[in-house]
């Protein structure tokens, strides 16, 4: 736990504060007892979970501007008052840094890109530093803090310690990047894998909303999933809940940067997509998009190795499914640009390896650019920031 800033108000987050807090960020406006209904709290405990976030303002009441006239007062309407603090999310690339300035409300407020020229943390770490100071700078100007920084980057990451332990595309190992960072900017920093934080994202804002149980799969440089669990994001007892990017579907297959041959990953990630394409054409092409421009040019060929993907991953979603058995599965990621490609094979894998009812899962396709990614990063400083077992100030 941090120690207060002097002068500041704080107050400690309780489950029941932090779960009426995401309620109302998901679902809001709410009267008090229509998140009573929601969260399953009494109506004193409610108010108890209320009051100190409306005392520090993050939470403010008042009655619609469009509620009719009736007799008696009418109830009142909690929100989350989105202004009153702000928060940066970064997602890290092998090419590029995006990040977002965003309120309470995860509301984007100014987005940056800035190219990469190199991978390694010497390079990559004072360009963040940079923008990060950036971003600062223009949150003055808005007259608000800036009360966490979210970083999301692909791979094995302990959100805990805030390390790196693995990340396969910028070849990190054991960074701490949470300590580094946060000695750099000055802010709290929370650190996750990339999927995991847009899975944040889209539980509190997008396509899960009001699910308890739902999965997102990314295609693209990488496969990835994200898994929440009786309403939460969950990453396992070793940090790794949800890799099926690493199922192992051909024991003769391609190999994977993991050391296992015929992974998901080593037949339907963009990298291994490429080189299948050109191997089975003979043609050079330079990269995904070339690869994509052949496949929808008409060649048979490439097609064919498109199709094999999509095969991979709908085999991927019927054993998550049969295994977890979520109410729907969000597919995304920038490998959604060949998903007329992958569409049939991925339809028709899945009905093959979904087992009995599992097969009626909802699978849904939801294209989100980078900058999403980022706010997902945001997202999770904001969780970090309203967690439980935390405590929130106010100066």
């Amino acid at each position: 736990m941090r120690n207060a800033s002097p002068g500041a108000s704080v107050v400690t987050m309780t489950p029941a504060t932090s779960l009426v807090f995401t309620t109302l960020l998901s679902h809001g406006p709410l009267t008090r007892a229509e998140v009573g209904r929601r969260t399953g709290l009494s109506p004193a405990a409610v108010t108890k979970a209320v009051r100190p976030l409306m005392e520090l303002g993050y939470l403010v009441e008042g009655v619609a501007e469009e509620a009719r006239p009736s007799v008696g007062r009418p109830a009142g309407l909690v929100r989350v008052d989105g202004g009153r603090a702000l928060f940066i999310g970064i997602k890290v690339t092998g090419d590029e840094i995006i990040a977002v300035l965003a309120d309470l409300c995860c509301r984007v407020r100014l987005s940056r890109h800035v190219r990469l020229t190199g991978r390694e943390p010497e390079a990559v770490l004072p360009v963040l530093s940079t923008l990060v100071q950036e971003l600062l700078t223009e949150a003055d100007g808005f007259g608000v803090r800036v009360r966490g920084l979210g970083i999301a980057i692909s791979g094995d990451v302990d959100r805990g310690d805030g390390v790196v332990r693995y990340s396969p595309f910028l070849d990190w190992r054991d960074v701490p990047l949470a300590e580094i960072v946060g000695i750099a900017t000055g802010l709290p920093v929370t650190v996750d894998n990339d999927v995991r934080a847009l899975t944040v994202a889209e539980h509190w804002f997008g396509a899960g909303v009001g699910l308890s149980d739902f999965a997102l799969v990314t295609v693209g440089a990488g496969i990835g999933c994200g898994l929440v669990v009786h309403g939460r994001v969950v990453s396992g007892a070793h940090g790794v809940a949800g890799e099926i990017g690493h199922l192992a579907l051909d024991p003769l297959g391609p190999l994977c940067h993991c050391g296992n041959r015929g992974c998901v990953e080593a037949i339907a990630a963009d990298p291994a997509i490429l080189r299948a394409v050109r191997a089975a054409t003979g043609k050079q092409v330079t990269d995904a998009a070339g690869a994509l421009a052949l496949a929808h040019g008409g060649d048979a060929r490439a097609r064919a190795v498109y199709a094999r993907a999509g095969e991979a991953i709908g085999k991927a979603i019927g054993f998550l499914v049969n295994i977890f058995g979520p109410g729907r599965v969000v597919i995304s990621g920038e490998g959604l640009a060949a998903y007329d490609l992958f569409a049939e094979g991925i339809r028709d894998a899945f009905a093959a390896s979904a087992f009995g009812t599992a097969s009626q899962c909802d699978l849904v396709t939801r294209p989100l650019p980078f900058e999403e990614w980022a706010r997902g990063a945001a997202a999770t400083a904001i969780q970090s920031f309203m967690g439980s077992d935390t405590y929130v100030e106010w100066q």
